[in-house]
């Protein structure tokens, strides 16, 4: 199976080797695999909530752009384009903060630390937050449902967002999917093993601190910064603390394990910090140096970066404009030309009935619903790893209805097919809703039956 893979990046600032070495490199080597489907793009809209400089922006973009393909991107192989080159991802945005809780939005931890701050401060809870800033994860769900991808590598503090966009999905296909899974349910793919870089005072290496290493500096400069990491005061001769070293971490970053084993033993051995600094230097500038001469090579040539996003994004709504279409059907936003040829079979089949939901969890495995005609839930089944064993289950439930059993177990039912447990319902208050639930089931297989 493949496996669908998006990253965006924000286009707000210059990129530095933190950014190389935490999302860039390992999102180009993962792009390489055979059984991944890699979407990149650049994330324009997103930067409007961020900056309100247009120079920035538009600068930022071509910088992002010939950054990734002086790393290695290959667009004939990927999919990469710019956001606010896909009219369908602001339209879809609008149909999924049509059915986005407000209760949700308001748990965004962005959200919520600006109105944290203004508290702090005696200002009135909203001051000065957009609402392009209080949408901010729905426009992200629409990054990642538009496509329907299935991972979505990103940091910790962004995990919330996937989630956001996993529970928006769920709503819309319960609503509007009439028993199709219109989106696939994202998982946010944490990755353990990237490095997350210091900066020159010590701190994560961000814009925010200013204590960035640029990515495609000169060599001068890229040494400049280097000389500008704060070490300790020991003097050459006396043993340096490898693990405690912030021009260790970044060292690691770039080096072979070969390399990293000698350097941290000629730390512990007493090199001079001047001359760990030289080697950090050799061995970044050894990374860095073609790619460095191609990234100049594009920034000099911006059509032919043009030209290359403008391919992605044609690529991109080949995709997006028939899947947008079938979402606008979804909701009733349909042709009157359609609606005009529709029989009055076709309508009463298309009035709301009982039916199955079937969606993937965050754990891999796939759960069913099964749901009354006024929308209720009635049944949520335990997890299957395939989802080809759903299908052929619930075939048999609508057609052999009298073979399934149904147990009462305090306030909850207990669905049992060949003598085992697949299915529950929530708990109730009265046995009266129970048994009334009972008869629910039974009644939505029979719709399900006569509908086949």
């Amino acid at each position: 199976m493949t496996t669908r893979v998006l990253t965006g990046i924000t286009t707000t600032g210059t990129p530095h080797l933190g950014n190389y070495a935490g999302a860039i490199r390992p999102a180009i080597m993962a792009s390489r695999q055979p059984d991944v489907d890699s979407f990149y793009f650049l994330a324009d809209y997103h930067a409007l909530i961020k900056c309100d400089d247009p120079a920035r922006i538009q600068k930022s973009r071509l910088e992002l752009a010939a950054t990734w393909l002086a790393s290695g991107l290959n667009p004939e192989k990927v999919t990469f384009y710019r956001q606010s080159d896909i009219p369908e991802i602001p339209e879809l945005m609008w149909l999924l903060t049509c059915v986005s809780a407000k209760g949700l939005l308001n748990r965004a931890h962005a959200y919520k630390a600006s109105v944290d701050k203004n508290l702090e401060q005696n200002e009135d809870p909203d001051a000065g937050i957009t609402m392009g800033l209080f949408c901010y994860p729905v426009l992200m769900a629409a990054d990642i449902l538009m496509f329907n991808a299935h991972k979505i590598p990103v940091g910790r503090d962004q995990v919330q967002h996937v989630e956001m966009a996993r529970d928006i999905a769920q709503r819309f296909n319960m609503l509007f999917g009439q028993g199709k899974e219109l989106f696939t349910l994202p998982e946010a793919q944490i990755e353990e093993a990237v490095a997350t870089l210091p900066g020159l005072d010590g701190r994560k290496m961000s814009k925010s601190y200013d204590n960035t290493i640029p990515l495609f500096s000169s060599e001068k400069q890229l040494k400049e910064a280097i000389l500008k990491i704060v070490t300790d005061s020991k003097q050459p001769g006396e043993a340096k603390d490898p693990d405690n070293s912030h021009l260790f971490t970044i060292y690691k970053a770039f080096a072979t394990p070969e390399q990293t084993t000698t350097f941290y033993n000629e730390l512990k051995d007493g090199l001079a910090w001047g001359e760990a600094k030289q080697q950090l230097f050799t061995v970044i500038n050894n990374e860095l140096a073609e790619p460095r001469e191609l990234y100049q090579e594009l920034i000099n040539q911006p059509a032919k970066i043009e030209e290359i996003l403008q391919a992605g994004a044609a690529k991109a709504r080949k995709l997006a404009i028939p899947f947008l279409q079938e979402l606008r059907e979804s909701v009733g936003l349909r042709s009157f030309k359609q609606q005009l040829i529709t029989t009055k079979s076709e309508k009463k089949k298309s009035a709301k009935t009982a039916r199955f939901v079937s969606f993937r969890e965050k754990d891999g495995n796939f759960h069913f619903r099964l749901m009354a005609a006024n929308g209720e839930e009635l049944l949520l089944s335990k997890g299957f790893a395939n989802p080809k064993e759903i299908g052929e289950l619930t075939n048999q439930l609508i057609n052999n209805p009298e073979q399934i059993g149904i147990i009462q177990q305090g306030l909850q039912l207990i669905i049992y097919w060949n003598n085992e447990r697949i299915a529950n319902s929530i708990e109730y208050t009265t046995d009266a809703e129970l048994a009334t639930t009972v008869q629910e089931i039974k009644q939505a297989l029979q719709e399900l039956a006569e509908q086949e």
